[in-house]
């Protein structure tokens, strides 16, 4: 039971570690963006494809949607239902020039890993009610494609090649989605062949959830403080 804890544990400080630096963007990375003057789709492609490859509050929250999904079938589904949501708001954020509140974005994409671990734990049965996790998953993606956007949105992208640009960006963004959700869905699989999968997805989900919790407060205090 102890090592089971000191596990739980280990996973929660990584999972908690990561998500505070999930939607970070290197200098290199802005000197570029800032340095557009025209379409670069290759080099738009593999920025999306990085970012998403280590946005881990999006990895994290898509974890928990597919964790108990054992049917290729409603895989594809649900992530298709997130991708729909992603890429609209990415695409009418970055180029329509709607505007929010980045750390509030991000806070709320921190409550959908929590929305979903609690889900994945059985708490909506507790309470007596079940949302549509149909509806939630694609809600939960319009928010964190703004989230993607809003980080755009921090640098004067140059009118040239603008869309291009753009949309190479979202398409990098789905092609880090599938490498990063193909590794995941492989380790799940032979996870689930190995006696302790139930055992353990109590502690794995209960890790989600609370790291969700600290990606919001750590956004929410980003927020408060922000004009101090």
């Amino acid at each position: 039971m102890r090592r089971h804890t000191l596990l739980a544990a280990l996973v929660l400080w990584a999972l908690a570690s990561t998500v505070l630096v999930a939607h970070g963007v290197s200098d290199k990375d802005a000197r570029f963006l800032l340095s557009l003057d025209g379409p670069a789709i290759i080099p738009l492609m593999y920025l999306g494809a990085k970012h998403m490859v280590t946005g881990y509050d999006h990895l994290l929250f898509l974890v928990g949607v597919i964790f108990f999904l054992y049917r290729l079938k409603d895989i594809l589904l649900y992530v298709s239902l997130f991708t729909i949501g992603h890429s609209l708001t990415l695409l009418v954020g970055a180029l329509g020039g709607i505007r929010a509140n980045a750390h509030i974005v991000d806070a709320i994409i921190g409550l959908s890993i929590v929305y979903k671990a609690f889900e994945n734990l059985g708490g909506f049965k507790a309470l007596g009610f079940q949302p549509n996790t149909r509806v939630a998953v694609l809600i939960f993606g319009l928010f964190h494609g703004f989230g993607l956007a809003t980080k755009l949105q921090e640098y004067s992208l140059s009118r040239n090649g603008l869309v291009t640009n753009i949309v190479s960006f979202n398409i990098g963004v789905e092609i880090g989605q599938f490498l990063a959700l193909t590794a995941v869905l492989l380790t799940l699989v032979y996870w689930r062949t190995r006696p302790g999968y139930m055992r353990h997805a109590y502690a794995t989900n209960a890790a989600l959830m609370t790291a969700g919790f600290v990606l919001t407060g750590y956004q929410l205090a980003g927020y408060f403080t922000a004009g101090l």
